[in-house]
């Protein structure tokens, strides 16, 4: 299956719910002659993005006071464009690490052409994305204890899963960049993120333009270990030559423009 017949029986399961109010697992496996585990994906991914609700057996359109909200754009551009710059570094049978956190998790969607890719995340978030597509990755958790404040596992347990393997790239956000530092963030818990860029060849960063130049008290990776910083194009000049001189990749993905008046 490609991806192109991919999101066209999406595309047409969408409109089929929408047209008929409901429509059942089963029936919708003959009529694209696939299985229920890629209709249940299709489904999961439709409702992720607001054009369906999954019922047991199938799926229901959405209630007429939801369909405003369905509209509404979830991921802001700018994380579009960086997830889109991200992605596009990532190939195929890569051991990866992808941090739990927004800008991380909008690359996932993304993902759904790569093939072989190994995944470890201590995100349940990530972890749930994953599972929904098409060439679903080998999921790797690193357990450990909940932290609510990050909504991830942390700690010695899951520090201890990481140093089992050995990881091409490490994906990974931040609460913000000290252009002298490097990334910082508000969270008290970095030991699982240093141990993150321990274990991963490349550490690419992913952070938008506005948190670049934050000052937050906590250190969570310094220059040295990050070889990899994708933000937006609206850097300015300085930062980008304060970056540059680190000896860092930097690449700012171009935002697309907003054409609403």
């Amino acid at each position: 299956m490609t991806k192109r017949n991919t999101q066209q029986r999406r595309h047409a399961i969408a409109a089929l719910v929408q047209e008929r109010g409901e429509v059942s697992v089963d029936e919708l496996t003959q009529r694209f002659a696939t299985s229920e585990v890629t209709i249940r994906k299709d489904l999961a991914l439709l409702e992720t993005g607001g054009l369906l609700l999954r019922r047991y057996g199938g799926a229901v359109s959405l209630p007429s006071e939801m369909v405003s909200d369905a509209d509404v754009e979830h991921v802001p551009k700018r994380k579009q464009a960086i997830a889109r710059a991200a992605a596009e570094r990532l190939r195929d049978h890569n051991r990866v690490i992808i941090d739990s956190g927004t800008t991380t998790s909008a690359m996932i969607p993304l993902l759904g052409n790569k093939r072989g890719l190994v995944v470890m995340t201590n995100s349940l978030n990530v972890a749930g994305q994953l599972r929904e597509l098409e060439n679903e990755p080998i999921l790797l958790m690193t357990g450990g204890t909940w932290d609510p404040h990050s909504e991830s596992f942390q700690g010695q347990m899951a520090e201890q899963a990481l140093r089992s393997y050995d990881f091409d790239q490490l994906f990974i956000g931040a609460d913000g960049i000290d252009l002298e530092r490097g990334t910082t963030t508000f969270n008290e818990l970095v030991g699982l993120s240093r141990v993150m860029a321990e274990v991963a060849r490349e550490v690419i960063v992913m952070v938008e333009s506005d948190k670049i130049g934050r000052r937050i008290p906590n250190l969570e990776l310094p220059w040295q270990r990050i070889h990899t910083l994708v933000t937006d194009d609206g850097l300015s000049a300085d930062a980008r030559h304060q970056i540059e001189t680190k000896g860092v990749t930097l690449i700012c993905a171009p935002t697309p423009q907003d054409r609403r008046k």
